[in-house]
């Protein structure tokens, strides 16, 4: 047998320390605006934070951890956090950031099944550090992301071996060698969300980082470069914020960085000041946005184009952002177990060509697939289906950044080398993803399947609703049957019949929901997507069923 010829190419690793010295060496005049947890906006430039990040590596090490240990966080998207990111994943420890949204239970159960050693948090969630730190024996520092004089004022009793990250910080010196790591060793921890069982584990690679965060300068994908400023909305406590902070640094992009102020007033103002031209988030926060501009007859005067993901973006509020607003919307797709995006729905030349609505249409979907990641549909039995935009099955992923198992997990989670997502989806033949709904969310009715998703776009697509959610309902002839949940816009009045008639024109007949229950708000998990499991929880036996 003929063997291949070796290359002769270098071998060095992906490494997330390579970002950061990129970043310093390339781009170190470059600024990053970060709003603090007291509001002020603090500015500085890449070399600074380069310098902090291997004070920080300094600091980590003098209070005895070593390569492998484990760091968490409770912080929100501000430049300390993004200091910790580089100088924990870069000295060959483990950045584990932790949801400050989860349920106290829940937070302390991931601490400890992490094996986080020292915690750093942001002085918001100081009620949170008094409400587990007697549940985290194996804490051994609570590390507060301010000055002493803050710590001074902060109400941390009961919680021992607390420190200000600035005095840390202070006392060290900026000369640190990032050390030659494998870059298959685990670089970011992140739980899922949790919403059925304990929250599980995805232990990141340096590679997979590395990789992921380079998909995400792609033209095709967000379009990454010095050109750019960039506002990552999804939090960094979410998937490393979809790998964006350390996509700044490969591309040289300006970074902003919006704090603990994510209401669409704070976000406007951060966008308009600091003349921010991407951004990305959940479409909770997009709607929030779009109903304050409109309010307040407001222009988004350099905003070119954002990133959605995490759950649908009605095709409505796609048609605004593009067609009012100037706005392109990349609609994409990912979960924690996929280290960020996966697909991404980017209009080619030949699309933008199509009447308005169609485009709309196409970048509802989920787009298609980055390179490094491969998908396909098997049915109920495993079987592959086909590529025809019509049948649809559980969607299959795998790649160069996809989790193999979950941390600390005896077996592995994929199914013959494809990780199964949970998602029921359609692929085209051209390879375009459309996500119809999760495994758990599909309404099966009287033998046929009634998507929630598409159901709740049609409702967000009147005027009057701010936010649509739909589950499916136990009902004693049909199975399950829709029942549909309505946030009315501040000032508007809808009712059932009202909304019954305008989705009559939109959907199915068999697909109208059986009830409209009128709410002041939705309950919404770390990241924004409606917790429907809670919905179920109270409202299950609505329709006579169990």
């Amino acid at each position: 047998m003929q063997q291949h010829q070796p290359g002769s190419m270098m071998d060095r690793p992906l490494l997330v320390s390579a970002i950061l010295e990129h970043g310093e060496n390339q781009y170190g005049d470059q600024q990053i605006v970060s709003r603090d947890t007291d509001g002020r906006l603090h500015r500085y430039r890449f070399a600074d934070m380069a310098q902090r990040a291997r004070q920080l590596a300094n600091a980590l090490q003098a209070l005895g951890l070593r390569p492998g240990s484990v760091v968490g966080s409770l912080a929100w998207n501000n430049h300390r956090h993004l200091e910790a990111y580089y100088a924990v994943s870069g000295s060959g420890m483990v950045m584990h950031t932790c949801n400050p949204r989860l349920h106290p239970e829940q937070l302390a159960y991931i601490v400890n099944h992490a094996d986080d050693e020292v915690v750093l948090f942001d002085t918001t969630f100081a009620p949170l550090v008094r409400a587990i730190a007697a549940s985290c024996p194996r804490v051994r520092h609570w590390v507060a992301l301010c000055d002493a004089d803050t710590l001074g004022s902060i109400d941390l009793q009961g919680v021992s071996g607390v420190e200000a990250y600035e005095t840390l910080v202070a006392r060290q010196n900026d000369r640190f060698i990032w050390p030659l790591c494998d870059e298959k060793a685990g670089a970011a921890l992140c739980y899922t969300s949790g919403t059925t069982g304990n929250p599980k584990g995805v232990l990141y690679s340096h590679r997979a980082l590395v990789l992921s965060a380079l998909s995400a300068c792609m033209p095709g994908v967000l379009s990454i470069s010095a050109r750019e400023t960039i506002l990552p909305v999804v939090p960094m406590f979410h998937i490393n914020a979809w790998c964006l902070p350390y996509a700044a640094l490969i591309g040289g992009a300006k970074l902003v960085l919006p704090g603990p102020r994510l209401d669409a007033a704070s976000l406007y103002e951060l966008m308009e000041t600091e003349r921010v031209t991407v951004s990305a988030g959940v479409p909770t926060i997009w709607m929030g946005l779009i109903q304050h501009v409109e309010q307040n007859q407001l222009r988004f005067t350099t905003m070119r184009r954002t990133g959605v993901g995490g759950s649908a973006m009605p095709k409505a509020l796609i048609a605004k952002f593009n067609d009012v607003y100037d706005v392109e919307v990349r609609h994409g797709w990912g979960m924690t177990e996929t280290t960020a995006i996966a697909t991404m729905s980017v209009l080619g030349a030949a699309d933008a060509e199509l009447p308005p609505e169609d485009r709309h249409a196409l970048v509802a979907k989920q787009g298609k697939s980055v390179f490094g990641i491969e998908l396909k549909l098997v049915d109920e039995n495993g079987a592959s289906l086909p590529r025809d935009g019509v049948a649809q099955g559980e969607l299959m992923v795998r790649g160069q950044w996809i989790v193999d198992r979950y941390h600390k997990a005896e077996r592995s989670a994929l199914a013959d080398g494809w990780f199964p997502t949970g998602d029921i989806a359609t692929i085209s033949p051209q390879g375009v993803v459309q996500i119809r709904d999760r495994t758990k969310d599909v309404i099966k009715s009287g033998g046929e399947w009634i998507s929630s998703i598409d159901l709740e776009n049609a409702a967000v697509a009147h005027p009057a609703v701010a936010m649509a959610a739909v589950i499916g309902v136990k009902h004693p002839k049909w199975d399950e049957r829709p029942l549909l949940f309505i946030v009315r816009k501040p000032g508007q009045s809808l009712d059932k019949a009202q909304i019954l008639d305008f989705l009559a024109e939109r959907v199915a007949k068999w697909w109208l929901p059986d009830e409209v229950l009128f709410v002041e708000s939705l309950p919404l998990g770390g990241t924004g997507k409606v917790q429907k499991n809670e919905l179920r929880q109270r409202h299950g036996s609505v329709f006579g069923g169990e």
